[in-house]
């Protein structure tokens, strides 16, 4: 049941019934309303300030998200920087140090407009495409130190080989002539001693004392040792491997046996005057690839310029051969 107000009228004096104008009743129920706004909207501050709306809730799982992986994406980086500077370290020691070159990439000299696209591209694209894009990148470079990785071994194989090669080259004189004195004949035609005939010598001829030690001009194995009656006396062949053969003629005792490795440097007899020879010497040739070639070329490791100078005008005297 509605309850009825009643108010009592000074004028008329007597309980009259209470009656509120529609004006009023309005003006009341735009207030409740008003006041029901600002009381949310203080609600709503006081929660957002300490709580946060569902879209900073989205947005901080976002950059939580993002925060994780710029952080593993630094870690890539930090990764990839070391072995950046692993390869540079290579680099280094192969192309300067070993090669003296000192190679600029074509990628260098595009680097100005390399940086200027990518500084377009990062600004039109938003934070989870950024992200995409640097994990693109980062996996091209990684795939780039692979393959850049892979070519520097080969590089340092290469200079393995190169090492061998020239260990394996003949590169000093097969006894020792620190006077330069010791030539006694060079290669070409020469006069036979014994049929005193212009015929040609196959080598060099190094005239010392017989008992003088011979050496080995680079590592390599020995395939003959001994007297086989060919006119070089007791003599020693040497296969070098690259197609690379020696022989030292002629000595009066053999210390190298057949099937010896030997290192350049090494003593492989001493000097005599056995089979067809007129005088205690070491008679020295080199093989290529089984054609003989003068081996006054090949003393490089153990001579100045200017001695190689004089050796080569002693080589080219004609005179006569002692063998």
């Amino acid at each position: 049941m509605k309850k009825i107000k009643y108010y009592y009228n000074t004028n008329t004096l007597r309980y009259e019934k209470l009656e509120t104008p529609l004006r009023v009743k309005l003006l009341r129920v735009f207030g409740f309303i008003a006041a029901a706004f600002v009381t949310a909207a203080l609600i709503s501050y006081v929660a957002f300030q300490f709580i946060g709306s569902p879209q900073e809730r989205i947005l901080q799982q976002q950059n939580k998200a993002l925060r994780d992986n710029y952080r593993e994406l630094e870690d890539t980086l930090e990764s990839i920087q070391r072995q950046m500077k692993e390869l540079e370290k290579r680099d280094n020691d192969v192309y300067r140090t070993i090669f003296e070159a000192n190679p600029v990439p074509d990628s260098a000299r595009a680097k100005e407009i390399e940086v200027k696209q990518e500084i377009a591209k990062v600004e039109r694209l938003k934070d989870n495409q950024l992200v995409a894009s640097i994990h693109a990148t980062i996996s091209n470079i990684t795939s780039r130190i692979a393959a850049q990785k892979k070519s520097y071994n080969e590089v340092e194989e290469l200079v393995k080989n190169k090492e061998q090669l020239l260990a394996h080259t003949p590169a000093i004189q097969p006894v020792s002539n620190k006077d330069l004195n010791r030539i006694a004949s060079g290669f070409g035609y020469r006069i036979d001693p014994v049929y005193k005939t212009t015929k040609f010598h196959p080598g060099l001829d190094f005239s010392a004392p017989q008992g003088t030690p011979i050496y080995a001009t680079a590592d390599g194995a020995i395939t003959t040792a001994g007297n086989t009656g060919n006119g070089y006396g007791n003599h020693v062949i040497i296969n070098h491997a690259y197609g690379y053969e020696t022989l030292y003629g002629h000595m009066v005792r053999v210390k190298a046996r057949v099937g010896q490795k030997v290192k350049r440097g090494e003593v492989i007899g001493w000097v005599g005057s056995t089979g067809k020879s007129t005088g205690p010497h070491c008679h020295y040739e080199v093989h290529k690839y089984s054609e003989k070639i003068d081996p006054i070329y090949f003393f490089y490791n153990d001579l100045t310029p200017e001695q190689f100078d004089l050796i080569l005008k002693k080589a080219a005297a004609s005179n006569q051969s002692l063998d």
